[in-house]
């Protein structure tokens, strides 16, 4: 799995355009992995967004994570669920999903990275690194800093992505503190020009990978 540049969908951060046009550009512009997030959504609209973008991942040969909830992961034949602190344990995402689930796991801390390492998660998000008004996080859970990146990235050595008021600007600072890549929602979804946008980020974390 390409980690290099993640993208988080959420309608609710794309003005004028839908999730699906979101995410052709993001699959145009070289994007690695696509989670299906959309928390303002139902279940159900959750599921028929996901079929689409089922289709257009897999055509692609890209990833789908699905945000928190296992039992659409399994609906939509995932690739995989990402986890937060509020859901199931990543135990019982691997009983439901099967040992080839890729799961994901948000940790903003070296002790949460190094459980969710034992617990079995493939990858981790951290974060909020920078400030960010796409998502609530908790106080203590925010604007965590590339030091704690430094931090975790010497505590695990499971590949993780950094998230959190990541922009094209500083994507390569995180990458360069420890992140194999960048997870971004609204440095895409709001983008004059969303394709473009994933390959300024693809570029941002490859100069600072040497790639």
């Amino acid at each position: 799995m390409d980690l290099g540049t993640y993208l988080v969908t959420g309608a609710a951060l794309s003005p004028d355009r839908t999730t699906v046009e979101v995410v052709k550009a993001a699959l145009a512009g070289g994007i690695g992995v696509v989670q299906l997030r959309e928390k303002a959504a139902s279940a159900r609209d959750r599921y028929e967004v996901g079929q689409t973008v089922r289709e257009l991942t897999a055509a692609a040969d890209v990833p789908l994570i699905v945000n928190d909830r296992i039992d659409l992961a399994a609906a939509l034949d995932a690739d995989g669920v990402h986890l937060g602190d509020d859901d199931l344990p990543v135990a019982v995402a691997r009983d439901q999903l099967g040992p080839d689930a890729i799961i994901g796991r948000s940790v903003s801390t070296v002790a949460g990275a190094e459980a969710a390492a034992a617990a079995g998660a493939d990858y981790l998000g951290v974060g909020a690194v920078y400030a960010t008004s796409s998502k609530d996080t908790d106080p203590e859970d925010s604007k965590v800093g590339l030091d704690r990146v430094r931090a975790i990235r010497e505590g695990v050595d499971l590949p993780f992505v950094g998230i959190g008021g990541v922009t094209v600007e500083n994507a390569g600072d995180v990458v360069a503190a420890g992140a194999d890549g960048v997870a971004v929602i609204s440095a895409i979804t709001r983008a004059d020009d969303p394709a473009a946008a994933t390959r300024r980020l693809n570029e941002a974390v490859a100069d600072a990978t040497g790639a």
